[in-house]
């Protein structure tokens, strides 16, 4: 966090779901690994621990695809795929521009913004609390060499393996 601070404002989290994704739970029992669902103390303990160092950085903290309000810690709700943050880093890009905000200049999940224009933008892939607008993933499932436990895109490590192995198969003869 002290070598990052510098380089961003805002840092954006949330707490892991297992019981909402299989793949990570059948993961994380392969590998023996106990786990607990957060409950809403656990939580907002571990925020109030986060909101302090942000502080402490002079960023910003906020969650996506949370439920639960961490308003009085100084933690607003927030969203990975961010049509703000894209309006304001690329001001200059007129189609951005006119997609996330045709004929308006208002801003998302904000009072006063088209709440038609709002749905048009959500992620309708993504959870109830997600604020992310619609995007594309560009990875693929079941190609992560990194092989994190907690990842719900790997079913496993075998599923990787055959994967890249098919993979180096097609593309040998080709220069």
């Amino acid at each position: 966090g002290d070598r990052l601070a510098p380089l961003t404002s805002k840092l954006v989290f949330s707490f892991a779901d297992i019981a909402g994704y299989k793949k990570v739970r059948t993961n994380l029992a392969k590998a023996d690994i106990p786990y607990r669902e957060f409950t809403p103390d656990t939580m907002h303990s571990l925020a109030e621990r986060i909101a302090e160092l942000c502080r402490g950085w002079n960023i910003a903290a906020a969650t996506c695809g949370e439920a639960m309000d961490l308003f009085d810690l100084g933690i607003e709700h927030n969203r990975c795929i961010d049509g703000e943050l894209m309006r304001s880093a690329f001001p200059g890009d007129r189609a951005l521009q006119q997609f996330l905000f045709p004929g308006t200049q208002g801003t998302l999940n904000m009072p006063g913004m088209n709440p038609a224009w709002q749905d048009k933008l959500k992620d309708k892939g993504q959870r109830k609390e997600c604020g992310c607008i619609v995007s594309k993933d560009i990875g693929a499932y079941n190609t992560c060499l990194h092989l994190c436990t907690y990842c719900y895109a790997n079913t496993s490590e075998t599923a990787v393996r055959n994967n890249l192995a098919r993979k180096r198969e097609g593309s040998e003869g080709i220069a």
